[in-house]
């Protein structure tokens, strides 16, 4: 008997924001939702770590890339902290190595917390994918081994106390890239005296991106096929964030064919998003000091519209 050929996979391109479950890797929660919108090309954005929940943004087609623009966007998490106990990994995942009593105030934990926001520097866990001589840092955490590591220069944007429960608390950070939220949980807990470590963490925003607009996997599998694909925001909204840059059609199809053109007047150096006249997306361009924007990235002159 044989069995039922699949539907080819379709080409389409967009963004889906995704509300990743715990317990589930990036990659898991990439592949189920690449399956379901039956895609040939799909990519994410930076992972999460199993345990954490929320913002993991999916990249199908012409969007991936594009991807790389936000591994370098501010983030926005809601953390959970239990104080009192250390373990290996800095969270809930690890093997508890120390417990402490736990005597603190609201005003206390709030002192703590100004200690870390503005630029900080952070030690990277042992137990992360940072690579050493080639190997990432956690095969060498897994035999035992604790490397030195050099601090790296992060930046707390906001770090606001949202709760103080017994042994417990919840804060909102806005981070830049880089940022170990684990590491900085940690940091708390020993500013405190009582050490801690994460307990929960959600992204709630990348950049531009916000939870609020995002869907779980389990919403997005009941849905019609056919409604699925409605779900997604163009290749662009990864860009939100760049000032945009339109041109006219003649310079549009020369920067199409990857050739420099004109920006106009007051057009400062930097990175744009730039736009042909009828509102068609081309891609990423850089402008230099001499006003003309060079491509970086374009996209497809013919792709298949988000939603379509």
């Amino acid at each position: 008997m044989n069995r039922p050929s699949k539907p080819p996979r379709r080409r389409i391109d967009g963004v889906l924001l995704l509300d990743k479950p715990p317990g589930m890797t990036s990659n898991a929660a990439l592949q189920k939702a690449k399956r379901l919108l039956n895609a040939a090309k799909a990519g994410h954005t930076g992972t999460l770590d199993p345990m954490a929940t929320g913002l993991l943004p999916i990249c199908f087609g012409e969007a991936t890339k594009f991807a790389g623009e936000l591994l370098a966007a501010d983030k926005r998490y809601a953390a959970t902290v239990r104080l009192g106990v250390r373990t290996d990994t800095a969270d809930a995942e690890g093997r508890i190595t120390q417990t402490r009593p736990v005597a603190v105030t609201r005003e206390q934990v709030e002192a703590a917390l100004a200690r870390f926001r503005g630029d900080i520097l952070q030690v990277p866990p042992m137990h992360s994918a940072l690579k050493r001589d080639g190997r990432p840092l956690y095969e060498y955490a897994r035999k035992g081994i604790e490397l030195e590591r050099a601090p790296r220069a992060v930046t707390i944007h906001s770090l606001d106390l949202r709760s103080l429960e017994g042994d417990r608390i919840e804060f909102d950070v806005d981070c830049s890239k880089g940022t170990y939220i684990r590491t900085l949980a940690q940091d708390i807990g020993e500013v405190l005296g009582c050490g801690g470590h994460l307990t929960a963490l959600r992204r709630t925003r990348i950049g531009n991106l916000d939870l609020e607009s995002a869907i779980t996997l389990d919403a997005l599998e009941a849905l019609p096929a056919e409604s699925r694909h409605a779900l997604l925001q163009p290749a662009d909204a990864l860009l939100a964030g760049l000032p945009m840059l339109g041109l006219d059609e003649a310079a549009a199809q020369r920067f199409s064919h990857g050739q420099a053109v004109p920006a106009g007047e007051g057009s400062p150096a930097g990175q744009w998003r730039v736009y042909a006249a009828d509102g068609r997306f081309l891609g990423l361009g850089r402008t230099d000091l001499d006003g003309r924007v060079a491509p970086v990235r374009l996209v497809a002159t013919t792709i298949e519209k988000a939603g379509s």
